[in-house]
């Protein structure tokens, strides 16, 4: 099916959206038809046949959940299976948007969007009907994002490989969370990759590394003289990244007085090198990490709440390795084939005790230790066959001791109950719940299933 000849149905509570969307493709596709109320989807559906729906995430700006595009998806395949379809959404919506597509959803855009990008989807969704679907909705599993370098096949990571798809054309600024050795500068670097200023500077920062006196004229700049060793001028991070991104590495970590600071160069999109009274006018697009959990990030003893939503307009959380035990070996022979090319051991294979032994370890330090333990195993093996016994794990992590069968029992249990307890003080409102339990929507969701709450 080619968008020249295709018929789409546009439906968004908001006529600036609708207008937008009637003129872009007015002249790219054959029909194009626009509604504000929802409820008036199963008429249209009935007396018009359309190749594609683009259907808006939410339609009552004072309820903003995503569950009414949820349920209108939901009605629209029960009328029309084969139709395509398409959410819109905004920033904060990406996990509602990302479950959407287990619902039955071909695609989702994230508004405001680049008319290219919208076009190109809608192309490539139309392109796909009538081909097979696989058995999750539609959503090819990818065991790695050939685009980012990140290898996953575990269900988070796909997640996460859509969101980056999402989000990276956008200049919306992203804050990335994880525990150390996850791989939240490798999230990073594929963001900056896949956006619209990818043939701009990349600049990494390790702002928790910054003492008090340095952090201004690192990020800002200054002018010579402006302090004691300041024997010329220098042009300070986020200058020098103009046009392109700002990656600051451990965010959490820095003073209430440093934030401020940054608040203030974020909110005027301009910097001013110490020792001058000048303004510089900037065009970034920030990335942040940490490794500090958002809901003790959100205490504003330790962070600031409105500088948590300058650089939080869309988060990405990655989970443990312990958490996707479905990648270990995936990666595990990632790194072996990365290592066996390295040290000129191109026959390097697994025993199974050795797989074993990598799935029952808990991996404290995350995909970082993995890759160092197979890098040593690699060098020490004296054959092409690692062993288990090849396999030391880092002494410097702290393990955690083997849960008994009867005691994971209890501990699902225990969270089943949490959950339940949760939902019921929210009188089953998921976002609240999710908020208090410390998960994403669509991790609570996942929960909901796998105890058939």
């Amino acid at each position: 099916m080619s968008l020249k000849k295709s018929s789409i149905l546009v439906i968004d509570d908001d006529t600036d959206v609708l207008t937008a969307v009637r003129l872009l493709l007015r002249t790219e596709v054959a029909e194009v038809v626009t509604e504000k109320n929802p409820e008036q989807i199963p008429f249209l559906l009935s007396k018009d046949n359309f190749d594609l729906v683009l259907l808006d995430m939410n339609f009552n700006a004072s309820i903003n959940t995503g569950n009414e595009g949820i349920y209108w998806l939901k009605r629209i395949k029960t009328l029309k299976p084969d139709i395509a379809v398409i959410m819109i959404t905004a920033y904060g919506d990406i996990d509602l948007a990302v479950r959407s597509l287990k619902e039955g959803a071909s695609d989702f855009v994230v508004k405001p969007w680049h008319n290219e990008k919208l076009l190109t989807t809608l192309n490539d969704v139309l392109k796909s009907i009538g081909q097979n679907k696989t058995a999750n909705g539609g959503v090819r599993p990818l065991a790695a994002n050939n685009e980012t370098g990140m290898i996953g096949e575990s269900e988070v990571m796909q997640d996460i490989f859509y969101k980056i798809d999402k989000i990276a054309p956008t200049d919306a600024n992203i804050l990335i969370l994880g525990e150390n050795g996850t791989g939240k500068d490798l999230i990073a670097t594929a963001i900056h990759q896949q956006s619209l200023r990818a043939d701009q500077s990349f600049i990494k920062v390790d702002v928790g590394a910054l003492t008090e006196s340095l952090f201004e004229s690192e990020l800002f700049g200054h002018k010579k003289g402006a302090f004691t060793d300041a024997r010329e001028d220098r042009v300070g991070r986020f200058e020098s990244a103009n046009g392109g991104t700002v990656f600051l590495d451990e965010i959490g970590n820095i003073s209430l007085q440093q934030q401020a600071k940054l608040l203030t160069v974020l909110q005027n999109r301009q910097v001013t090198r110490l020792g001058s009274n000048q303004s510089i006018p900037i065009d970034i697009r920030l990335i942040c990490a940490t490794n500090i959990p958002l809901s003790e990030l959100a205490n504003e003893n330790r962070f600031r709440k409105d500088l948590i939503y300058r650089i939080n307009t869309v988060e990405i959380t990655i989970p443990p390795l312990r958490k996707r035990k479905d990648d270990i070996l995936l990666l595990a022979k990632h790194f072996a084939k990365v290592y066996a090319n390295k040290y000129l051991k191109p026959n390097i294979q697994f025993h199974s005790s050795a797989l074993d032994k990598l799935q029952q370890y808990a991996f404290p330090g995350n995909v970082r230790e993995l890759q160092y333990t197979i890098e040593r195993a690699i060098i020490m093996s004296d054959s092409e066959m690692i062993q288990a016994i090849d396999l030391l794990f880092s002494p410097i992590e702290s393990t955690t001791p083997d849960i008994q069968e009867d005691e994971v029992l209890k501990l699902s249990t225990l969270e089943k109950n949490a959950i339940l307890k949760v939902i019921d003080k929210h009188n089953g409102n998921i976002s609240k719940a999710s908020k208090e339990l410390g998960l994403t929507r669509t991790a609570l969701y996942r929960r909901l299933s796998k105890y058939d709450i």
